[in-house]
């Protein structure tokens, strides 16, 4: 409809790639431009521009004109199409480049009277605040296009991957290597996950959203690579001052919400507020890319078998290879007021590394071999023991007593993670492990009557896996909750990939110091 006002062919607009290669001719742009369009991301900010330069070649300038044209181009070139009063007065690009061009020669000739005169005549003029506004907007969509497509930065908040990763390590992640997964939830707030600082609540709509596509990446994941992802069961959870809690450990284990009579006043007060948002079903419901996000090691990939004896990890039978610093949970017979928390920092051994052993107040770290080393050599009194963990089978994936009645996190397993295309008998036994996968992350209505279970309403025996799936874990395996705790990581849950660690605080506090030679650090060395 636009096209003839601009002496173009209307039937040009309608083929597809031709009409954006017509429309930069309209501007005064090279017609080969229009193959921009089709770089992902780039394309996003070259059509912006088409689109600004298509509307001022007819006359309109104002800011809320650019604002349709990126935005509502439909809205915009209908109106300027069916006004009588919009003519097409050329090529705004080569028309706005003649325009500045003119103003530059007159200020390069010392020309006064000829600079006021085009700068009071200038038809492509904006004011300060236009400027300003402009820049900022363009500013914040280039940071939010960036961090939702190509590269995020993250801070490690919990200990789960130390001595990898440390708390306060600041880390850019990309989010082509796995492939980049197009976005699903699209009204929100720029540059915020899902939370809004200070004042609370979720930082996005429900709807309207997409369906989940992701393009190809440049590598498979494999095992022992570093993964971030979304909490895959982090769907339905409760938002407590100290973190986020699913529905379903709660309701596993509403122990938790008593605490235990060694956290300090500050978790106390937490769990009462906690045990609050429980009693009033206080919980918030979040789709896919708006979970919480997690960073941990993925120890086995689609269609592997995995099992954890004596500490331990074998995937397919054989022993895994294991980071240099994993990290293991030791009671000792020290109390904090005979440690030198200066001493210890410069092995390596944090704050967030020492925890109480038993109700008489020795302290237990968590330390990787050289570190048990090193400790031994400067405290030779004292006594370390690995800490023997008990079976707990309602806290451990699959949450089910008839199978992991004797499981621990040292002692785990087997299990088998789930292969896109792969199909398994469903049985009584396995239905509890592989239920959630059936029913939430693939989608499907899954009803169990007496051990048999019943797929969209069909009696079923089978089930054919839509999607890969991933097992992951972190390197502090006793200070870690990971997938023994909640299980399998969907394909589609899937974020990026830590490349580099860009800075890091020790303690997450800058009051504690830099940790300089963590900067600029390659995280995925094991």
């Amino acid at each position: 409809m636009l096209f003839p006002k601009a002496n173009k062919d209307a039937k040009l607009g309608l083929i597809p790639g031709l009409n954006f290669a017509e429309v930069n001719d309209i501007i005064g742009r090279p017609k080969w431009r229009a193959w921009l369009l089709l770089i992902p991301i780039v394309g996003i900010f070259v059509y912006a521009g088409l689109m600004i330069h298509l509307v001022r070649s007819f006359g309109r300038y104002s800011w809320f004109d650019s604002f349709l044209a990126v935005v509502f181009p439909p809205v915009i070139l209908y109106l300027i199409a069916k006004n009588p009063k919009d003519k097409y007065l050329g090529k705004n690009f080569v028309l706005e480049s003649e325009y500045k061009e003119k103003i530059k020669e007159a200020v390069d000739t010392k020309n006064d009277r000829l600079y006021k005169r085009l700068v009071k005549e200038n038809p492509y003029k904006k004011s300060i605040l236009r400027e300003w506004s402009e820049s900022i907007i363009f500013a914040v969509f280039a940071a939010a296009f960036i961090r939702m497509f190509l590269v995020e930065a993250y801070v490690i908040p919990t200990p789960s991957m130390e001595g990898s990763l440390l708390v306060g390590d600041y880390l850019f992640v990309s989010k082509a290597s796995y492939g980049i997964r197009t976005p699903m939830t699209i009204a929100m707030i720029p540059l915020l996950h899902n939370r809004i600082p200070v004042v609370g609540g979720e930082s996005y709509l429900k709807k309207p959203s997409l369906d989940y596509h992701r393009l190809p990446g440049f590598e498979k994941i494999d095992r022992n690579d570093l993964i971030v992802f979304n909490w895959p069961v982090g769907d339905s959870i409760y938002v407590a001052p100290d973190r986020t809690w699913a529905v379903g450990q709660i309701r596993r284990n509403p122990e938790m919400l008593k605490g235990n009579p060694y956290e300090d006043r500050y978790r106390k007060n937490n769990r009462l507020s906690l045990k609050k948002m429980v009693d009033n079903e206080d919980y918030i419901v979040r789709p896919i890319d708006k979970k919480d996000h997690y960073i941990k090691r993925c120890v086995a990939i689609a269609g592997d078998s995995l099992e954890i004896r004596d500490r331990q990890l074998y995937v397919n039978g054989s022993p895994a290879k294991n980071p240099e610093h994993l990290q293991y949970s030791y009671n000792s017979n020290f109390k904090i007021d005979q440690l030198n928390l200066k001493k210890l920092d410069k092995i390596g051994i944090l704050e967030t590394d020492l925890g109480f052993a038993d109700s008489q107040r020795n302290i237990s770290f968590f330390i990787d071999q050289e570190q048990l080393t090193k400790l031994k050599e400067y405290y030779p009194s004292i006594v370390l023991t690995p800490r023997d963990y008990k079976s707990e089978d309602i806290k451990l994936f699959p949450h089910s007593k008839s199978i992991s009645y004797n499981w621990t996190v040292d002692n785990y397993g087997p299990i088998w993670v789930p292969k896109k295309g792969a199909t398994i008998k469903l049985t009584k036994d396995n239905l509890k492990t592989y239920d959630r996968v059936i029913s939430v992350y693939e989608s499907n209505d899954l009803e169990v009557k007496n051990g048999v279970a019943f797929i969209n309403g069909v009696k079923s025996d089978s089930y054919t896996f839509k999607q890969d799936y991933y097992w992951a874990m972190g390197d502090n395996r006793h200070n870690s909750e990971d997938s023994r705790a909640w299980g399998y990581v969907p394909h589609d849950h899937i974020v990026g990939k830590p490349k580099i660690i860009w800075f890091s605080t020790k303690n997450a506090s800058i009051s504690n110091g830099i940790n300089w030679n963590r900067i600029f650090r390659n995280p995925n060395k094991m």
